[in-house]
């Protein structure tokens, strides 16, 4: 009985190291973007009033991108294991970035946009 050569859970070849690399990488962006909005919010939160229009505006914009954000990791998230169930079996890492993709663009872009 042969069975079908499953992704290991260490990367052996220089491309899976790449990969693995650039999910560290996107892993450390998000997390010092993230930090970076959480701070600007906060400033935001302290120097305006909460009823004016444009916190409201951005505190709706921050709910619906997170959920937005969510959701597609949950769908990236649920393809993968559906994938899995059909004999397709997609490494780690390559399924971290596929999770991690929507909070990265949210979270650079919110970064980039309050900064200004």
């Amino acid at each position: 009985m042969t069975r079908a050569a499953q992704p290991g859970l260490i990367p052996m070849s220089p491309f899976a190291l790449l990969d693995v690399w650039q999910v560290s990488v996107m892993a450390f962006e998000l997390w010092t973007s993230s930090f970076s909005t959480i701070a600007q919010r906060n400033q935001l939160w302290q120097t305006q009033p909460f009823y004016s229009p444009r916190m409201i505006k951005e505190n709706q914009r921050m709910v619906t991108e997170k959920l937005e954000a969510g959701i597609e990791a949950g769908l990236a998230m649920q393809k993968t294991f559906l994938n899995m169930l059909g004999g397709q079996h997609a490494p780690w890492w390559v399924t971290s970035r596929q999770a991690m993709q929507p909070y990265h663009q949210r979270s650079s872009a919110n970064s980039r946009r309050l900064a200004r």
